[in-house]
């Protein structure tokens, strides 16, 4: 699809929803479609970000509440994040795609952790684009991080005043506001993801699940997101933000 006649939003975030669903009414395991998901979410983000003008995708693939799932789903997942950055660094290297993480580094296993920190350092200095994954995340503990860090400085004399600008250079990382936040599977609710950042999003929520949202149903959600009218306290949005 040509891209250069769309409004493209800066900042993409996608709640990454429905794997399980996608196996289990296939017959298949769960951890079929946890795998199948994660193939699609290593093609479909390297074209969100080399193809189509996104600057920042940020991708919720593990919440803070995902640990109350089964220890065997929680272990198989943890296994998959470190097998699929290990083999897909090379590639977003390649392309020139910066990758970060946002959450919580604890209770993560050493080998995830570790895993993390070699393809962050493997493509800190890309500039193509950024992919973060938001991986142990909930909003609710980034605000609280946030807070924690910001009375320290308070108290330190580090900082002398607060104010919005100031409390979003210290969260997990100083992105700009979400513009356009897709939930995949049809659930119509956000899921404590990046609360900060999507106040003034627009929403999307594709009945597709996530291993089928590719990049021809990316490319119909821009289509969605360009006859928006976005509005920002009865301001344009786009006039004032971008």
């Amino acid at each position: 699809m040509d891209y250069q006649n769309l409004k493209i939003p800066r900042h993409v975030g996608i709640i990454v929803d429905g794997n399980g669903r996608w196996a289990e009414e296939r017959g298949r395991k769960r951890s079929y479609g946890h795998q199948k998901g994660s193939e699609n979410l290593e093609r479909l983000s390297r074209y969100i970000l080399t193809k189509t003008g996104v600057e920042i995708l940020s991708v919720y693939v593990f919440s803070t509440e995902n640990f109350k799932r089964s220890v065997e789903e929680v272990d198989y997942l943890m296994g998959l994040f470190t097998k699929k950055f290990k083999n897909d660094a090379k590639k977003y290297k390649r392309e020139n795609i910066k990758i970060v993480f946002s959450g919580r580094r604890e209770p993560l296993k050493e080998e995830v952790l570790k895993t993390m920190d070699e393809i962050t350092e493997m493509t800190k200095n890309n500039t193509g684009g950024i992919l973060n994954f938001c991986l142990n995340y909930g909003g609710h503990a980034e605000i609280v991080d946030a807070t924690l860090k910001i009375y320290h400085d308070l108290e330190s004399g580090k900082i002398d005043h607060l104010d919005e600008e100031i409390f979003s250079k210290y969260l997990y990382h100083d992105l700009p506001p979400i513009d356009f936040l897709i939930r995949t599977s049809g659930e119509y609710r956000i899921s404590n993801f990046m609360l900060w950042q999507a106040s003034y999003a627009e929403f999307y929520f594709p009945k597709t699940y996530f291993p089928d949202f590719d990049e021809k149903e990316f490319d119909h959600a821009i289509l969605e997101y360009t006859a928006r009218d976005r509005r920002f306290g009865g301001i344009d949005y786009e006039k004032t933000n971008h």
